[in-house]
């Protein structure tokens, strides 16, 4: 149930590369505010009754961000959320519009080394599924760290502190400049 002490603050939109914490983060942040959390790559499963991968094997990657364009659209158009979104959600400008525009975005920045320490064994990254997975995440992160820059109107560094004590820091940031 929504607590209504912060039912004026808009939705929070969690964004960052794959293993920075998003959904972890953001299951304690929607706790803390007594939120519903939503993750969008979970979104887009439930609605179309298919994994990631299957998705990105079936459409491409191009399939995939039509269909996450759609949900966070969706996502943004609602009240009293934290949303995680997928890594590259940030790649498509009308998702960096829907979000920025529609609620308050915290990047969550990680350093590649820890992005490859988060997801070295999941098999539900596509994007990982290569040869060098460490330059991949390097690569990514060239590119879309300043899509992430750009969208985020708050940006936290998660190599100090566990989630739940990220998820603090968020939302003493959030109370402390959104509140007064």
């Amino acid at each position: 149930m929504p607590s209504k002490e912060f039912e004026t603050l808009p939705n929070i939109y969690l964004v960052g590369p794959m293993g920075a914490g998003k959904t972890t983060v953001g299951r304690h942040l929607a706790e803390l505010l007594g939120r519903e959390f939503l993750d969008s790559d979970h979104e887009i499963e439930r609605k179309t009754g298919a994994s990631i991968p299957w998705i990105f094997e079936k459409e491409g990657e191009q399939g995939f961000r039509s269909r996450e364009t759609i949900v966070i659209d969706d996502l943004t158009s609602r009240k009293q959320l934290v949303v995680a979104t997928g890594g590259g959600a940030v790649t498509q400008s009308k998702n960096r519009e829907f979000l920025k525009n529609r609620g308050i975005v915290i990047y969550l920045y990680t350093p590649v080394e820890i992005q490859l320490q988060r997801t070295y064994r999941d098999k539900n990254r596509p994007l990982l599924q290569v040869e060098n997975p460490e330059q991949k995440l390097q690569d990514l992160l060239k590119i879309r760290d300043p899509l992430y820059r750009d969208v985020a109107h708050y940006i936290i560094e998660t190599n100090q502190g566990a989630a739940r004590d990220l998820a603090q820091r968020i939302f003493q940031l959030i109370i402390s400049k959104e509140l007064c």
